[in-house]
């Protein structure tokens, strides 16, 4: 691929525009990887779509007719069944019900069994769409945690990164305590005026201990 600019180049392209910009043959380039002797990996996706009249042939092929194309051994060919079988998969599964988190008590039920018992204090998000169903748990933070350690810019963009519409932070109290201190009350006001301006709004700041919790929804603080 030394002849095509750097910026057209299939990974660099993808990293530039996103999956959906590429052609089908640039895509199962980077599947390829790397091409073979005196042929790129896009000149061998070239010759493999031709070999199968394209990208639906693909999906009835076998190892053995893939390594009959040119410069395609047994490990290109399975990268190649190896990704039609995850797309297909994609379509025959469907993705698992989100949990709804309409209370703290529901939050604390899911945080508890992984965080409640933490030796060190952990500090983390949960990702909610825009009926409160959880998207995605996430840790940011492990450590002593204060008001200067957890940044509004890695919540958010946590939050955006995964289409979130609402956050709960939750972190835990190795102590056994889950009384906020100064400085999880200092945070939580921090991390709510961030979220005004961002659009994102903080619904719930839970605090984890055993299996004890504090929220600051239930609190009346939010």
């Amino acid at each position: 691929m030394r002849h095509i600019p750097k910026s057209d180049r299939p990974r660099e392209k993808l990293d530039r525009i996103g999956p959906p910009g590429l052609g089908d043959n640039e895509l199962l380039a980077i599947v390829i990887g790397s091409g073979s002797r005196g042929r790129g990996a896009l000149d061998l996706a070239n010759a493999v779509l031709a070999s199968f009249a394209g990208l639906h042939g693909l999906t009835r092929t076998s190892q053995d007719e893939l390594r009959c194309v040119p410069g395609v051994g047994p490990a290109r060919a399975a990268q190649i069944l190896a990704a039609i079988e995850l797309g297909r998969r994609t379509l025959l599964r469907s993705a698992p019900a989100r949990q709804r988190v309409a209370s703290p008590r529901d939050a604390a039920l899911m945080l508890i069994p992984e965080f409640g018992a933490g030796r060190v204090e952990q500090f983390g998000v949960m990702l909610l769409d825009a009926k409160h169903r959880l998207v995605k748990t996430t840790l940011l933070s492990v450590g002593t945690l204060d008001a200067s350690v957890v940044h509004a810019r890695e919540i958010f963009r946590a939050a955006a990164s995964a289409g979130a519409a609402a956050v709960v932070l939750f972190h835990n109290h190795p102590s056994g305590d889950p009384t906020p201190s100064q400085d999880d009350v200092e945070l939580t006001r921090r991390m709510t005026a961030a979220g005004a301006i961002m659009g994102i709004p903080i619904v719930d700041h839970v605090i984890l201990a055993d299996t004890r919790y504090f929220s600051f929804r239930d609190a009346k603080v939010l």
